[in-house]
């Protein structure tokens, strides 16, 4: 009878995962394609072309650095922390790591949208040289604050196992930033005769108001299962009072490593916005420079991003489902999620490197007719997906196991020789030329 009590037990734990995975795919999914729809009506419209995703790119950078440190480190530590208290009977301790959480990434969010809103001048006319940034990083700032606190409302209800609410509030952020930036660009075009750096503007502040509305539904569904958390709160047991000093300490041990990876990646990504414009510079005019900046920005990065996405489902189930099965020592369902979730990772990133690869002509003709250029960029970042996507599982898994240094080690070694080859590669190339 225990046995089989045993069966049932885990049997409902991996429809669980199971099922959070599949929420967070199709939701993954909605959200990629409706980017793409407002990445591809960007792209294509008139005024607003390469040249105007070079601009909203190189905002994105510098606002995903801030986001990374508001943000990025967040659901996954919060999910941890919550979900090995929640293993173990300890609701309130659960409850009490997402309020202290909760007020401790809204001062780091403040600062962050502060910092981006009164710095956008300087890091758009010195750091980046594209003046014409400074407006949409401006729109960008308050997004900051939202996202920070939106996340850590994530984590928590992803350490609760509860993933819909995740992907619900992703995939409603995500169609009112596809509505809104389609109403917007078409408003600010009108009124300032498409202007491509208002239109920009426009485009980014769209992404402003949707993770409002992000924040908006958390809170709504938060208020309304208030009843039930408390009543766990109330049947609480192996409860262990720990101090607020105590508590956001190790909330920032757990989410400044995760952060550090994430923050690497990002510091990555800025290299090229740091880099690409000001060395195109000297060859060419600044326009054509901010447009060939846009083509690896505003397409390439869309479009080899889409997998990943699809990843994201199982990298984001991980850390709470291993965390909780370490906190009650079930190592087999820790080597079942782990093996399971690698070999569906192959199966998402291989197909999608090939394909990419054989038909990077076709698929930019086919879904930027207006500027499909950029064939040999996209061939060459494609390669990457595969490697990319088994890099984000198996940090999920490290990370959700407690090792959360080895992943940030690893991505620092990495970017150390990405900064390295491709400062390299651009100065070797100009000075041939």
């Amino acid at each position: 009878m225990a046995d089989t009590a045993e069966k049932k037990v885990s049997k409902g734990k991996k429809e669980t995962f199971m099922q959070g995975i599949i929420t967070l795919i199709f939701s993954q999914l909605l959200i990629k394609l409706l980017g793409l729809v407002y990445n591809l009506y960007l792209t294509n419209r008139e005024g607003f072309g390469d040249q105007g995703n070079g601009i909203v790119s190189a905002s994105y950078q510098i606002y995903a650095v801030l986001l990374t440190i508001s943000s990025t480190g967040v659901p996954n530590a919060i999910s941890k922390l919550v979900s090995e208290r929640v293993a173990v009977g300890d609701h309130k301790g659960a409850y009490r790591i997402f309020k202290i959480a909760f007020a401790t990434f809204a001062v780091i969010g403040l600062i962050g949208s502060l910092m981006l809103f009164f710095g956008a001048g300087l890091i758009a006319n010195q750091w980046l040289q594209i003046p014409d940034a400074e407006m949409t990083m401006v729109a960008l700032s308050p997004a900051v604050f939202f996202v920070a606190i939106s996340s850590v409302m994530r984590g928590y209800f992803n350490g609760r196992q509860n993933l819909k609410v995740t992907a619900r509030s992703q995939t409603l952020e995500q169609i009112f930033k596809t509505t809104l930036t389609i109403i917007l660009v078409e408003i600010v075009a009108i009124i300032s005769n498409t202007s491509t750096v208002w239109m920009a503007g426009g485009a980014t502040l769209a992404t402003t108001l949707a993770t409002f509305v992000g924040f908006g539904y958390l809170y709504l569904f938060y208020k309304t299962r208030r009843k039930e958390i408390a009543s766990e709160i109330r049947e609480t047991v192996n409860y262990k009072y720990e101090r607020v000093r105590n508590i956001v300490k190790k909330i920032l041990l757990v989410s400044i490593p995760i952060a550090l990876t994430a923050i690497m990646s990002s510091l990555n990504k800025n290299i090229d916005s740091f880099t690409v414009v000001r060395s195109l510079k000297e060859f060419m005019s600044e326009d054509m420079a901010v447009t060939q900046y846009g083509i690896l920005g505003g397409k390439v990065d869309t479009l080899t991003s889409l997998p990943l996405s699809f990843n994201v489902a199982f990298a984001t189930a991980l850390v709470p489902a291993i965390s909780a099965a370490k906190a009650i020592k079930d190592y087999k369902s820790i080597k079942q999620k782990s093996t399971f979730t690698l070999l569906m990772s192959m199966l998402i990133g291989l197909p999608c490197t090939v394909g990419m690869c054989i038909f990077a002509g076709p698929i930019l003709n086919l879904l930027y007719p207006n500027a499909s250029s950029g064939t040999l960029v996209l061939q060459i970042s494609a390669l990457t997906i595969i490697f990319t996507i088994l890099d984000q599982t198996i940090n999920s898994i490290l990370q959700g196991y407690g090792k959360l240094r080895v992943p940030a080690i690893a991505l620092g070694c990495r970017c150390d020789c990405q900064i390295d080859f491709k400062l390299n590669f651009s100065s070797n190339t100009f000075n041939r030329c």
